[in-house]
């Protein structure tokens, strides 16, 4: 007899299954060694970390195929379509690797009910990110376009460049910054249900 799984019920047929990678065995290594009693969380945030990893490359990489294609960064709209759309996809890809990696024990509340909270906590990283590149990208372009101007003489780029480049690294600042609020989030309210 098989048990049916509503899409607000916790998915029992997921409870005893866990995704394995090449790097879980020295991840547990290093947890042990450096978390000693808290081995366990030091685990899950080294796991969200590469969890984070993998949305960077996949949220910056998409931001600079966007300003290089369909939203150059002539102005601040663009640069924020282009910003959020690179991070609603790393948003999907993080929630699958966090829900089936990061945290596998996480099975007593549904996937939906999971989904969204997540979407919540990384709706307000958005906002924070948001924010944060509108007041930033232009400085950091002009800071590193001034940088270069110093190292190479004959460096004198266009508008649209200086602002890809100061796009760019305040993305970086501002992934770093919002990924503290979504690990805390997360962990204390999304997957509240781990020990």
């Amino acid at each position: 007899m098989s048990q049916a799984v509503t899409p607000d019920a916790p998915d029992a047929t997921l409870t005893n299954h866990r995704l394995t990678t090449p790097v879980d065995g020295l991840i547990t290594k290093l947890s042990l060694k450096f978390g000693r009693a808290k081995a366990k969380e030091v685990e899950r945030f080294i796991k969200f970390a590469f969890v984070g990893s993998l949305g960077f490359l996949i949220d910056v990489g998409s931001v600079i195929i966007l300003q290089n294609t369909l939203l150059p960064p002539e102005n601040n709209q663009n640069v924020l379509l282009a910003n959020s759309v690179g991070f609603i996809l790393a948003v999907c890809s993080n929630f699958i690797w966090n829900r089936v990696w990061t945290y596998p024990d996480s099975r007593s509340y549904s996937v939906r009910r999971q989904l969204t909270q997540f979407l919540i906590v990384s709706l307000i990283g958005l906002v924070i990110r948001n924010l944060w590149m509108n007041g930033t990208y232009e400085y950091f372009g002009q800071l590193s376009t001034s940088i270069l101007q110093g190292a190479v003489s004959d460096y004198a780029p266009q508008l649209i460049d200086q602002n890809k480049l100061g796009t760019t690294i305040a993305l970086v600042f501002g992934v770093l910054i919002v990924m503290m609020w979504n690990f805390i989030a997360n962990r204390f309210w999304t997957y509240n249900d781990v020990e």
